[in-house]
């Protein structure tokens, strides 16, 4: 069996493996024969609403939150070249951040608080984008410049917006910014923007080998550069305002899984795409698990947990690839 089709059964069963364990693990633990019953076969009571109304739920949604983060990322360092991109690196988190905090202060509930993070996202796409793509010209270092200064600003804001707000409101516009799972809604859609962002990135994964190559390399060889540049930045666009609305600025997942499965082999996008996806899934799914059982019944920002136990990983793997090199 080659390397991708292995570590693809790893990451397949190490997803399915963080859904059960979220399913099995809380302040009411459910053994696990318990578990499997009730997922076979349904039985109305407690244990059956815990799981189906309140554990699973969530546990969906932080699969489709980890899986959209890293296919975001493993897309903007394709489209940016740049091994630093990250789905927060475009503005889209900061802007959805600021529509939030803005909602919440005027005492918005949570749909108009996933109302106002879209509209803020939205506008900081069309800012990076129209600035970015003038006179039918397409300007990936423009991009990378006007996201990165976009953030900035967008980052005093949410600090202004923190400071001006009732002290009440603050711990939960920070949870918030952390990321945040507890008020987490539907995870329907997030899923289906995840299943049809990754099949249509996976679509386009030979397109963006080529285009790792440079852009006089990938018009040489016959790709179509600008549609598929601006393909691949609409769809981690849209990725990332998926995570953000179901739980917040969760950091880190969308830098480190794509370099993680790089520095296991695989670099081909074919591959990589799904395998980042699994990966992020798996990850943020015991993240959050971690975040709402280990200091049981208050619960810790997920985001908090995604770097504690990232970068110790994130590092092994780095000093593992140095010493095999």
């Amino acid at each position: 069996m080659s390397r991708p089709l292995a570590l693809g059964a790893i990451f397949l069963a190490a997803a399915v493996a963080s859904i059960f364990i979220a399913l099995i693990a809380g302040p009411f633990p459910i053994p696990a024969r318990v578990v499997v019953d009730n997922v076979l076969f349904p039985i109305p009571g407690v244990v059956h609403d815990i799981i189906w109304n309140l554990r699973a739920p969530r546990a969906l949604a932080a699969f489709a939150c980890g899986g959209l983060l890293a296919l975001a990322g493993a897309l903007l360092q394709a489209l940016l070249r740049n091994a630093l991109a990250d789905p927060y690196i475009l503005g889209v988190s900061g802007g959805a951040a600021l529509g939030a905090l803005l909602a919440l202060v005027t005492g918005a509930g949570a749909a108009l608080m996933n109302l106002g993070a879209l509209a803020g996202a939205a506008c900081a796409i069309s800012i990076v984008f129209g600035l970015s793509f003038r006179s039918g010209e397409w300007d990936i270092y423009r991009l990378l410049l006007t996201g990165v200064v976009l953030a900035a600003g967008l980052s005093a804001l949410v600090s202004l917006v923190l400071v001006t707000a009732p002290h009440v409101q603050v711990k939960g516009m920070l949870f918030w910014l952390m990321g945040d799972l507890s008020y987490a809604g539907s995870p329907i859609a997030a899923l289906t923007v995840l299943v049809t962002g990754t099949t249509l990135a996976a679509g386009a994964a030979r397109g963006l080998d080529l285009l790792s190559l440079g852009d006089t390399k990938a018009r040489s060889l016959g790709l179509p550069v600008k549609p598929l540049q601006i393909t691949v930045f609409a769809l981690a666009a849209v990725a990332t305002v998926a995570a953000v609305m179901l739980a917040g600025s969760v950091g880190f997942v969308g830098l480190m899984v794509p370099h993680a499965v790089r520095l296991l082999g695989v670099t081909a996008y074919r591959w990589l795409l799904p395998l980042s996806v699994l990966l992020g899934g798996a990850f943020l799914t015991l993240a959050d698990t971690v975040a709402r059982t280990l200091v049981a019944p208050q619960q810790l920002p997920v985001g908090v947990l995604t770097a504690i136990i990232g970068v110790p990983l994130m590092l092994w793997l780095l000093g593992r690839r140095r010493l095999s090199s």
